[in-house]
């Protein structure tokens, strides 16, 4: 599966904003960001005019970073998106925030969607009582999401819980975390996704 491997807080750089890609690093003064608030490269601190296509590459490349998702993958989403019933942009937001890996990161199970898919894929969570593996796999609302019996016999998960404690869940989402347990309640509407993402910018891009 190919999946992005070089350094993640170059992409925070790049679109000019915490994408919060490095999980708890990302909350202290060692964060990219917060050190070099321009983008990589000899030419990064050099002023650039951006034209309207310009705007709308970077908000779709800004979208896939956040979320984690391949050029391929992505089109797929956003093709989805436009044949469901409603906004495409807002329907493209629901899909993406309605992955696996999202939903544990979301939950506070993992400090970064990066963390969560790679949890997923060793098999630490259950959906609906069944082992899923797949960080892509697309959660419903009243689907069940738990932590392994195995799992939670692990020390990992109780430090994941401290270092993620102060997150807010989003309405749309229940914890227990007691036991481990997620459920989704609803899925969400566009006041509910936090993501620093204007949706409209890559609808006029995939429009063209």
């Amino acid at each position: 599966m190919a999946r992005y491997t070089d350094a993640s807080c170059r992409l925070c750089r790049r679109e000019g904003q915490k994408l919060f890609l490095k999980g708890s690093r990302c909350y202290t003064d060692k964060c990219a960001i917060a050190r070099r608030a321009y983008a990589p490269g000899q030419h990064g601190q050099a002023r650039k005019k951006q034209s309207e296509y310009g705007l709308q590459l970077r908000e779709k490349q800004k979208a896939k970073r956040f979320y984690g998702v391949l050029e391929g993958q992505f089109r797929s989403y956003y093709d989805e998106a436009s044949r469901r019933k409603g906004i495409t942009g807002e329907n493209l937001l629901f899909i993406l925030e309605s992955r696996l890996d999202n939903i544990i990161y979301r939950l506070g199970l993992a400090t970064s969607r990066a963390e969560a898919r790679q949890l997923v894929t060793h098999e630490h969570f259950l959906v609906n009582g069944k082992k899923v593996n797949i960080p892509s796999y697309i959660v419903k609302a009243g689907d069940v999401i738990t932590l392994t019996q195995k799992s939670r016999e692990s020390s990992k998960f109780e430090q994941i819980l401290d270092m993620t404690g102060g997150r807010v869940i989003p309405s749309w989402l229940e914890f227990d975390a007691d036991n481990f347990t997620g459920k989704v309640v609803a899925l969400p509407n566009r006041e509910e996704v936090d993501a620093p993402i204007e949706e409209h910018l890559i609808v006029e891009l995939y429009s063209k």
